[in-house]
């Protein structure tokens, strides 16, 4: 927000800021009795995506930095997994996911290829 740094110019951190916001209005919709469970544990998720990328992209060191892109790609496949269980469960039912669809698949693409270019130095 007030540091200009260069994980900011990435373009999988804007659109991991979105697949962020999405996840957080998704969990604005599940039941109540979901709050401390599913909907905490997707919102961590989704935010550690966006703070892994400007975490490492901070990194001078290319090990380290192609492990905290991998971290923020396995957190993006944790919230997958937590809405197959949403789905199944009829949470999602009534509510429209295809921008989040879009941000998550194309987080994951930008990630893996992030990771790939890292592990090419």
């Amino acid at each position: 927000m007030f540091l200009k740094l260069n994980h900011q110019k990435l373009e999988a951190f804007s659109i991991t800021r979105q697949f962020v916001l999405e996840c957080y209005k998704l969990t604005n919709i599940l039941p109540s009795d979901e709050r401390f469970g599913m909907a905490t544990q997707i919102r961590r998720a989704a935010l550690s995506v966006y703070l892994n990328i400007a975490e490492g992209a901070s990194r001078k060191s290319v090990a380290e930095r192609k492990r905290y892109y991998e971290i923020a790609r396995g957190s993006i496949i944790e919230i997958d997994a937590a809405l197959d269980i949403a789905n199944d469960l009829g949470y999602l039912s009534n509510y429209y996911t295809n921008k989040l669809g879009e941000t998550m698949v194309s987080s994951f693409k930008l990630l893996s290829g992030l990771i790939i270019s890292t592990s090419k130095n």
